[in-house]
């Protein structure tokens, strides 16, 4: 009966000593997902700077060289290498396959996303 969710468990929810593996794949993934859908409305905002003309468009492009920006540049392909391989984590284990395999599957998939943000972060900001 300690399992149903409710109120009085909540606090249990956010207790990150009882996480395995998956939990933590599946906070990251919704996490992710969040932060996806998130940027694609500021990606819709952007665009809308096309409509408003070239020196609109323009100003724009001058203020995204900013480093608070170019920071949230590598989060994003953080999010979409990570919710990407995820992904596939998740379809291997549809198929049967991933529940022996989860955590090192998960750890291949955070170290992954690591590298590959280290590494665009290293081109972008140009160390």
């Amino acid at each position: 009966m300690s399992d149903i969710p409710s109120p009085i468990n909540a606090p249990r929810w956010f207790d990150p000593r009882a996480r395995r593996a998956g939990s933590w794949a599946f906070i990251f993934n919704r996490l992710s997902a969040l932060g996806l859908t998130f940027y694609l409305g500021l990606h819709l905002a952007v665009l809308n700077k096309l409509a408003q003309g070239e020196q609109a468009y323009n100003n724009f492009v001058m203020s995204a060289q900013s480093p608070f920006i170019k920071i949230g540049e590598v989060i994003l392909i953080a999010a979409v290498v990570f919710h990407g391989l995820n992904g596939l984590r998740l379809i291997f284990h549809a198929f049967g396959g991933g529940l022996r395999y989860q955590k090192p599957l998960f750890i291949f998939a955070v170290a992954v996303t690591v590298l590959i943000a280290i590494a665009f972060a290293v081109h972008l900001f140009g160390i």
